[in-house]
This record gives structure tokens, sequence and C-alpha cells, in this order.
């Protein structure tokens, strides 16, 4: 396949998975902010600097690694791919990613043996794994790599890629951007899988990926 063929496909790729979503709107949800520090790993998916010191991620980049994983999800068994982070704003994220695709869903403390100790009552048969951030689930990555397991990972532009095999390049701590990856990211897993169709929406919008928080329910509540 030409190189020109395979630009198409890539192109033709992401706006199967952001045909529900206009390009302003995603970019409304911080996914292409990243931070003040640029590691060598992350260098590459950087467009430019702001004058504020923040470097500013590819969003093309950002949809495309989306798109890439997306194939790589439909290929295993759900139940098999296992969607872990320590982050609290990644909960619902992942919790309604899950319901949507099937995948396992792990949040708050990775419990060592978890991949690696078939005995423990929380041992989890895995194939794939995907965490939200390579610093802050660095245990979940060294277990899962131990043992030969695929590693996905969003990564900001402050973060080290070792150990991981596909990298999702983006703000991986902000609540909207979080919301807007996963929401993405299940897209195109359902497209792949041929449970919707390019021209079908979603179940859930964005916002309804989104964690809420605490003083926002307490609001509600009162």
């Amino acid at each position: 396949m030409s190189s020109k063929e395979t630009e198409d496909d890539e192109g033709s790729a992401e706006k199967m998975i952001t045909s529900q979503l206009s390009e302003k709107t995603l970019v409304s949800t911080g996914i292409r902010i990243g931070t003040t520090v640029k590691t060598k790993y992350m260098q590459r998916y950087i467009s430019r600097t702001r004058a504020d010191g923040l470097h500013i991620i590819d969003i093309n980049q950002t949809t495309s690694r989306i798109e890439v994983l997306g194939k790589f999800i439909s290929r295993f068994t759900p139940s098999h791919v296992v969607v872990y982070s320590a982050r609290d704003f990644a909960k619902t994220p992942i919790e309604k990613f899950s319901e949507l695709t099937g995948c396992k869903r792990i949040t708050g403390r990775f419990m060592p043996g978890t991949f690696t100790n078939p005995q423990l009552p929380f041992y989890t048969d895995t194939d794939l794994l995907i965490v939200v951030d390579p610093a802050l689930d660095r245990q979940a990555i060294v277990e899962a790599s131990s043992i030969g397991i695929p590693v996905a990972a969003i990564a900001d532009t402050d973060n080290s890629t070792e150990d991981v095999d596909v990298v999702i390049p983006a703000n991986n701590r902000g609540r909207r951007s979080l919301a807007a990856l996963f929401w993405l990211l299940a897209r195109s897993v359902l497209i792949y899988t041929s449970t919707i169709t390019a021209d079908q929406p979603m179940k859930y919008t964005i916002e309804e990926f989104e964690t809420k928080l605490i003083e926002e329910e307490g609001e509600a509540e009162e």
C-alpha cells in the first residue's frame, strides 16, 4: 500500500470516529492542551508551544491514534481488555466506555498480582491493558509488561512512554478531555466491531462521559 493510500485511509478513519462531533466541540474539551514540560518521548506529537509555555498536541495525531487503538481493541475478547486508572476524573469515562464496549474496568489503587497471580481473588485474565497516565498508572504497566501483555496509554507532553505499545497523545488530566477521549475511543471500538455504523449516534453524549465534581453533585441534591 502506498503512503498516499495510507494517509487517505487514516483521514477517512478520523472522519469516521469524529463524524458526530465538530472540531470546535472537540477542541473546546481541552484535549490538545499539554503541560509546560516536554519529554523526548512526546516531542513528535507537539504542534506548537503557546506564549504561556503550554505545549499544544497535534489533534490530528490524537484522533489518528484513537482510531488505531479502537481497531486494535476490536480484535480482542472484550472481557480480556482491561481499562485502568488511579485518576478520579477517569472513573466515569472508564465506566461508560466499559458499559458500551464490554471491556473490564479497574479504578483506584492497583493491587499487585492483578495480572500475574491466578490464586488471588481479584486476579484478572488480561490480553490488553489501557491506562490513562503512564506515570500515575506505572505499577499496572510494569506488571502487564512483565508477562507480555500489550499496553496502550493516554500520554501528556510530560510523560515517558517506556513499555507503552500504543500511545494516545492528549491531555490526560482534564475532566472534559478524558470524557472526549473515551467517548471517541468507545465510538471507534463500536464501529470496528460493527455494533454501530459511522452515521449512527452514540448512546451517551460526551457530557455524560464526564466525571462530575462533588461540589456540583452536592448542589444538585439541595
